[in-house]
């Protein structure tokens, strides 16, 4: 990673510290999140030992392929402590979170499909125990559940093809 982007994250985080009270009086979560993108060995998983290390907080690794579904999602962030990292690597590999946004057609289609076990076993599909979490339920709960949960979280995704990602993860 470029010794400037360290720089600046750095500081972003020693701005964030810094920023307790502000977030207490217009009552939002007090919370941040970063995407950290580059090929692999790049060192995306260092720098969040790094940020863990010089805040003194907790790393706790979400694997997001071991998540049923947006209500379990919810549940587990909602139980995390504060001070504390949540990090879901290769956010392009742990589910189908690329370009999800489907068609009402495609999602009829699907949903047909989902529901006629003569058409799954067609296509040499089992009885489905799909994750399904959805795309929307990142940034919802980040956005707007998290708020009533306290703060001090900082959330890191990591991805190796940025340019896989929905939009909606990439916002700035």
């Amino acid at each position: 990673m470029e010794p400037s982007k360290k720089r600046q994250i750095m500081n972003d985080l020693l701005k964030f510290r810094q920023v307790k009270e502000y977030y207490a009086w217009i009552g939002k979560a007090w919370k941040c999140s970063y995407l950290l993108y580059g090929p692999p060995g790049t060192g995306k998983s260092t720098m969040i030992a790094a940020m863990a290390s010089f805040l003194n907080y907790y790393v706790y690794d979400l694997e997001l392929t071991t998540v049923k579904d947006n209500t379990e999602l919810r549940k587990l962030l909602i139980e995390t402590s504060t001070r504390l990292i949540i990090v879901i690597e290769d956010i392009d590999c742990s589910l189908d979170l690329t370009d999800q946004r489907k068609t009402k057609k495609q999602e009829k289609d699907h949903d047909e499909e989902k529901a006629d076990p003569v058409k799954r076993m067609a296509k040499g599909e089992e009885e489905s125990k799909d994750n399904n979490v959805m795309l929307s339920g990142l940034p919802n709960f980040i956005d707007r559940l998290w708020s009533a949960c306290g703060g001090e979280r900082i959330v890191v995704f990591t991805t190796n093809f940025v340019e896989k990602l929905d939009p909606a993860l990439i916002r700035r």
